[in-house]
């Protein structure tokens, strides 16, 4: 689905004529494909020499991966790109020690090969930092953003967060890793995603088979009918994962499609409807076994500006985008403390309009925001059971809705990310995925963007 103008400047004689004219020209971007190596070359491990543990943890995992590991730029071969930097910085504590090995790494971006990656592994604030070190632990963050605008080609920035007892080794800082050095986060740019430590299995981030990673998990998904929830579907399903394809009984035939597309089930029901939670969880257990993966991407727009909002416009938009997810994460909260479900993932999808606003949107943006705010207090109650809360805010995706909208403006809001472009459903739907899958039990309460590093908001 990528846009005619990408495809264009990356082609044939248009693409000659784009590069003498000096016009902007969108990267094609690498996207998963099974059996693929994980990167596009050797991964360059640089840490400091108070994060020396980190960066071998790192090295270590990686070689485990199959990836070729490299401790110094000088050790690359003539001619070879790099298919990763991992810039490990979890142990500094002096401004004046980030200089050094941040400086190191300066020629390695040279050697950067398109759609590469950059990843810092770097330690969350806490409230007794001495100064100098919430003055290092805050300034990563705007590095890593600011580096993640300077690469080109396809090659994307992001970071990995230790909160307090959390290491480079665990095995969620390592799925993370590996998700953001794969081709899954084509469409991730400047994001970071903080990992807790955690107790107890289920989160093995090397996977035993990193290809079907959510083999013998029990997904829903709401909104599967078409567009972005039938994507999300299709890659749960690729990944093991048997789904349930739930939508308003007018999409029965788009639905039944997906559902026979993911060889799952197919569930006609209006999510606002009061006992849509209790629906879910028993045409999944009754009908598969278990429940383990909810995603919620039904939702609706009704755009407007506030002076000439109505009730009807307002009220549909929150009882789908944020009501009918309430509700029905009240039913599964429930079932999760009777033991009827456990480790239960629950994913919902945000927006970038709920982060920046978004003119006419004042309905979406509430109900976005709300979605974030949502996650947050979900994760807390459901750690008590092993399960986790997340959100994943979309930017700009190439959908059959953003196909009608205005030629000019559509073209205005590709071109406002770090990427170029805009993104595909398939970029929404891998994030989900990983966020639903073992690996990712140490992220929680997070809202994930999935937007090419959008020139909005945070």
């Amino acid at each position: 689905m990528t846009d005619t103008y990408t495809r264009a400047v990356n082609t044939g004689l248009t693409k000659t004529l784009a590069v003498k004219l000096g016009l902007p020209r969108p990267a094609l971007l690498r996207r998963y494909k099974p059996g693929a190596p994980l990167t596009v070359g050797p991964v360059l491990v640089v840490g400091d020499t108070a994060s020396t543990s980190g960066a071998d943890a790192a090295a270590a995992a990686l070689l485990g991966w199959g990836v070729p590991v490299l401790r110094h730029v000088e050790t690359l071969a003539d001619g070879e790109r790099l298919g990763g930097i991992v810039l490990v910085l979890t142990e500094t504590a002096r401004p004046a020690d980030v200089s050094a090995t941040v400086l190191a790494i300066s020629p390695a971006l040279k050697r950067l090969a398109p759609n590469g990656r950059v990843v810092t592994i770097s330690r969350a604030p806490v409230g007794d930092d001495s100064p100098e070190a919430a003055s290092v632990r805050y300034g990563v963050d705007g590095f890593l953003r600011s580096l993640a605008k300077e690469l080109r080609a396809g090659a994307t920035g992001n970071g990995i967060v230790l909160s307090e007892g959390a290491a480079v080794g665990n095995p969620s800082t390592l799925a993370a890793l590996r998700f953001f050095l794969s081709a899954k986060s084509a469409y991730v740019d400047g994001q970071t995603l903080t990992v807790a430590p955690v107790d107890g299995a289920g989160s093995d981030g090397s996977a035993p088979s990193p290809e079907r990673p959510l083999e013998g998990k029990v997904a829903v998904v709401t909104g599967a009918a078409r567009g972005i929830g039938a994507a999300i579907a299709k890659t749960l399903a690729r990944d093991g994962a048997t789904v349930v394809c739930v939508d308003v009984p007018g999409a029965g035939e788009a639905l039944s499609r997906t559902a026979n597309a993911v060889r799952g089930t197919a569930l006609q029901l209006d999510v606002t409807a009061p006992d849509a939670g209790a629906r879910i969880l028993e045409h999944a257990t009754t009908r598969h076994g278990g429940l383990d993966i909810v995603v919620h991407n039904a939702g609706i727009t009704r755009d407007k500006l506030l002076a000439n909002m109505d009730a009807g416009r307002w009220d549909s938009v929150v009882a789908v985008n944020l009501e009918a997810p309430l509700r029905i994460n009240e039913t599964l909260l429930a079932a999760s403390e009777r033991g009827e479900v456990r480790g239960l993932r629950i994913v919902t999808l945000a927006s970038t309009s709920g982060i920046a606003g978004n003119r006419g949107q004042t309905n979406y943006a509430f109900t976005k925001a709300g979605v974030m705010g949502n996650t947050a207090a979900t994760a807390r109650l459901l750690a008590a059971t092993g399960g986790t809360a997340n959100a994943v805010a979309p930017g700009f995706i190439e959908t059959e809705m953003t196909r009608h909208i205005p030629f000019v403006t559509r073209q205005v809001a590709r071109r406002l990310s770090s990427l170029l472009q805009g993104g595909e459903p398939v970029d929404v739907a891998e994030a989900i995925a990983f966020l639903a899958s073992p690996g990712a039990v140490g992220i929680t309460g997070q809202t994930l963007r999935v937007c090419g590093q959008n020139l909005v908001g945070r």
